[in-house]
């Protein structure tokens, strides 16, 4: 339904001879709302959201007058409701987001009411890309394995999401091996301009990924949100939030020769994590931002969740428009696209002085140098020449000062005759799993010289006859044993949607193993290599350049299209190889093209990982350690014997020049899809149920319906004060939602996996607690379980430990809060600095809340999980500056009450923590309520957001 507030419906020129209709912003200023054309870009958009979506009810004219009135560093007071165009999902998120609505259905229709009233008000794209596991490596059909293993693991959920599909209107799924979904919006789903009704507005989405920042980069706002909030925006809410500070980043100069997007991004990371952004818009401007083409302003925007930002935006410019017309957009639709832009004064890269920010920082790209960043954080970067001194410091710091404490850094393990990596992965079960064993196909592969005929049992087994070893691809050694010591790199990926939406580094890596297998270098056989670019066009552009088949004989075979080693499915280590681990407790290293390095993330075993461009992980995969300085130190020595230096293979800037303009062929991208369902068969296989409602099935051990709306009524209860609540754990800081939510693999002996066992699940059928996040029973379990978390209750231990309250026994963190809950003793959750920092991981909250902790009170939070535990209507409470665990010397003996909120609640008060100790001694200290905003009141107030929703839907 269309309205003219301010007379602000008008027509502007589409091209062609045709006309659209349009919300000009230019006309608030003519009507003297403010300084339009002065507001950061990335407001406007929004700005342009409110005032077309403008109702007098969800959202009203006083909105549109905040909004268009923004100053640069006014008290940030006011509530957005930013209705967005479109949500996007990813399956580890998008499936218990399905369970959800699922379970909205089951419960209206309990209640004898239409099931259809839960429907997406919104268009909604699934892709399924995080379910995809590095099983299979170093051999040429590793694609097909992986997938063949992730059907068999995952016929449960997809089988779900199929009947999603068609159950609901408006909700597309994409199927397995396309890409990950944030180069997959990028390259397919993102429009940039969207026509309804005759009416022209910017594209603009959430979705339930952090990273789906990354379509900044095209100049369309949007961000990561929990899937909590995703499902209130798909059911028509608006996305409540503060109006935000903006901060400029003015970007001068040019990059330097060497220097790749990633280092650029390193930089922009720690810089903008240095300036604490967290919370803000970060907008992009000036001459260098102008210079970046979209590939490397998506690598940029992507990594805002890793700087804190909301956002990493990029204005829409003619580079813009050229991306959209090299990926496969229709001439007509890219015009419509340039001229709404223009229409609306929002069209090209602002210069200097142009724009009102809240602060402006200035970086110069041509002070950009080669980096990694790590060990355990995205921030932490090193340059490149310091890494291996870095690393020995870490080596030797006490763990007690962040380092591993390691006294002997030189130690060696042996390791005899490693299991080949193609080999290394149990089979896959029966029951929901799918068949029991996988066959290993035996078929010819042409060897390097291509004089002989090895099949690829002989390669996998890597046992050929000795006269035929130069004849091996420098992937496929002979493994005689070898020694495994601190800092050697056990995993090397080039994976993420990150890096692989970027053509400039990707082809970078080819032409890197190019000239290593030239001079060639091998990499060493304790190095598990992969490649999991973010979509099909990758391939395509690496085949045609002839480059990938360097790739893979340095074994960075093609393992999927999806998202793996960076989100933790980068499989199994070679037992051999833990077994070495574990023997010396070694500090190995994985090295990644990825965004995320926080501990346990990668692989449990691998302590030390550190993000790095695509040719870097080649570098690094052919050193086998991070005790290199890749600037002065040889990578290896060629066929003579003579050293080989970085310097000597690394790509020109034009040799990489030369290769871009294979990467950009409109009609590849239209091709590839096209035809991605038809082209499908193990997703076409997948059979499915139909029918409004879900039939639950009680034995399925992937898709249960969830507790959220047992007992629900149309009236919500009573707010209530909080009062002799136990501790589950206190934490220090920057504890991750990698930390709190159930992530990687099930360990048999957990909570989840006993319970698993108990459904009478084999260990090697666990899969992933994210392909489970569909069942509340695995998830809850595993909450708080991560090997790495440190309750500070427990001192000294590492992994989800407690104390159990007032007989002080030791036991599991799920154990501990049952026992609480069969007593009915609410729980709060103790934090420090930055808690929930991470991805936008929804089960963070959820599990929170179905163990029963009531409250978390922490020193600060990130935005997305201080949202999301509002959303489960767990209390966020944040202490005072200077005011933490620590100085208030709670160990774990106390009973807490929070007081203050029974009379009602108001945004960010001060309510009263009442700290009842062993000894009798009673403390009162003032917390403040991190309930943000008016809405959050009555999300917190409904029991959540989902309750909240239910109930206007049914009264609607």
């Amino acid at each position: 339904m269309t309205h003219n507030l301010y007379n602000s419906l008008q027509e502007f020129d589409l091209g062609r001879g045709r006309t659209g209709r349009f919300y000009s912003l230019p006309q608030l200023e003519r009507k003297g709302l403010g300084q339009i054309s002065r507001l950061p870009i990335s407001i406007r958009i929004v700005l342009e959201s409110v005032l077309r979506n403008y109702d007098g009810h969800r959202v009203r004219e006083d909105d549109v007058r905040k909004l268009a009135g923004w100053q640069p560093n006014a008290e940030r007071q006011d509530e957005i409701p930013f209705v967005v165009a479109r949500v996007l999902l990813q399956d580890f998120t998008g499936v218990p987001l399905l369970v959800d609505l699922a379970a909205m259905r089951s419960a209206v229709a309990r209640m004898g009411r239409d099931p259809k009233i839960i429907e997406p008000l919104v268009p909604v794209d699934l892709v399924v890309d995080h379910s995809v596991q590095v099983d299979f490596a170093r051999v040429p059909d590793a694609l097909r394995r992986n997938m063949e293993m992730e059907f068999r693991r995952n016929r449960s959920r997809y089988q779900f999401l199929k009947w999603g599909q068609q159950a609901f209107n408006g909700f597309r799924v994409i199927p397995p091996g396309i890409g990950i979904c944030h180069q997959v919006n990028l390259e397919y789903l993102a429009k940039g301009v969207i026509e309804r009704d005759g009416v022209y507005f910017p594209d603009t989405l959430v979705g339930t990924d952090s990273h789906t920042t990354m379509i900044n980069g095209l100049g369309v706002v949007g961000w990561g949100v929990g899937g909590i909030e995703a499902e209130a925006a798909m059911l028509g809410q608006p996305v409540y939030f503060l109006t935000p500070d903006v901060v400029g980043v003015h970007l001068t100069g040019k990059l330097q020769a060497g220097v790749t997007a990633t280092d650029l991004v390193l930089r922009i990371t720690e810089m903008l994590r240095q300036a604490k952004v967290v919370g803000k818009f970060v907008e992009f401007f000036g001459e260098g931002a102008a210079s970046l083409h979209v590939p490397d302003r998506a690598t940029i925007a992507n990594m805002a969740p890793e700087y804190g930002a909301t956002m990493g935006f990029f204005p829409v410019d003619e580079k813009s428009c050229e991306y959209l017309l090299a990926t496969g957009r229709s001439e007509e639709h890219v015009e419509a696209f340039r001229n709404y832009f223009k229409a609306q004064g929002m069209f090209g890269i602002p210069r200097a002085g142009e724009i009102d920010y809240t602060t402006v920082l200035e970086l110069d790209l041509a002070t950009v140098s080669p980096s990694v960043a790590g060990p355990r954080r995205p921030q932490d970067r090193i340059e490149l020449a310091q890494l291996k001194d870095r690393f020995l410091e870490l080596l030797r710091k006490p763990m007690t000062e962040g380092g591993y404490g390691k006294t002997e850094t030189d130690v060696r393990v042996p390791v005899h005759q490693p299991t080949p990596f193609a080999e290394q992965v149990p089979l896959a079960g029966g029951g929901e799993q799918g068949p029991e064993t996988i066959p290993v196909a035996v078929r010819d592969t042409v060897s390097v010289k291509n004089t002989n005929v090895l099949t690829e049992v002989e390669m996998i087994n890597n046992r050929p006859t000795p006269d035929r070893i130069e004849e091996l691809p420098p992937g496929e050694l002979p493994l005689d044993g070898f020694d495994l010591g601190h800092g050697d790199v056990v995993i090397a990926a080039i994976t993420s949607c990150t890096n692989t939406s970027n053509p400039s580094v990707m082809l970078a890596a080819g032409l890197l193993a190019k000239k290593a297998v030239e001079r060639g270098l091998r990499v060493p056989p304790y190095v598990k290599t992969s490649l999991a670019p973010g979509s099909r066009v990758v391939t395509e552009y690496l085949k045609r350049s002839g480059l990938q088949d360097y790739l893979d004989r340095l074994g960075f075979n093609l393992v999927g299209y999806g998202c793996t080693t960076c989100i933790g499915n980068s499989g199994p280590l070679d037992a051999h190889i833990e077994e070495a681990i574990n023997a010396r407790d070694l500090v190995v290293a994985s090295v990644l093209s990825g965004n995320r390095n926080f501990e346990a993330r990668v692989h449990q075993s691998v302590r030390a990982n550190f993000l790095a461009s695509p040719p870097l992980v080649v570098a690094f995969a052919l050193a086998g350690t991070v005790r290199i300085n890749l600037e002065t130190d040889p990578i290896g020595k060629d066929r003579e014997g003579r050293n080989v230096y970085l310097r000597d293979i690394w790509p020109s800037l034009d040799e990489v020049n030369e290769m871009m303009r294979l990467a950009f062929d409109p009609d590849t991208y239209r091709r590839l899809y096209s035809d991605f369902v038809e082209e499908n068969p193990l997703w076409n296989e997948i059979p499915t149920s139909t029918g409004e409602v879900y039939n639950w099935d009680p034995q399925s051990t992937y898709i249960q319906e969830p507790p959220y709306f047992e007992r629900f009524s149309m009236e919500p209860g009573a707010l209530s004060d909080i009062k002799g609540a136990r501790p589950l754990a206190i934490f220090g800081d920057s504890v991750t939602t990698d930390h709190i939510s159930p992530a990687g693999a099930i360990k048999p002996a957990s909570p989840a996996g006993v319970y698993l066992q108990l459904c009478g699940v084999k260990p090697e059928d666990f899969n992933s607690y994210g392909a489970r996040r569909g069942n509340h029973q695995v998830m809850v379990r595993g909450t708080f379980a991560n090997v790495r978390i440190k309750n500070l209750m427990v001192p000294g231990t590492e992994g989800g430990v407690t104390v159990l309250q007032p007989v002080g026994e030791r036991m599991s963190i799920y154990d501990a809060a049952m026992h609480y809950q069969a007593a009915g003793v609410p729980l709060v959750v103790i934090a420090g600095q930055e808690y929930g920092t991470g991805s936008s991981r929804d089960w963070a909250a959820k599990g929170t809340r179905l163990l029963g902790v009531r409250a978390v009170i922490a020193q600060s939070f990130e935005r997305i999980h201080r949202s999301n535990l509002v959303g489960m209507g767990v209390l966020p409470c944040q202490f005072k500056e200077g005011m933490s665990a620590q100085t208030l010397g709670l160990n774990g003996t106390e009973v807490f009450d929070i007081i203050g909120i029974e009379d009602g609640i108001s945004p960010r008060e001060e309510v009263t923590l009442v700290i009842h100790r062993a000894d009798g001694r009673t403390e009162s200290v003032p917390v403040i309520l991190r309930i943000d905003t008016p809405i959050e009141v009555e999300y917190y107030r409904h029991g959540g957001i989902l309750p909240y929703v239910l109930r206007q839907l049914l009264r609607s």
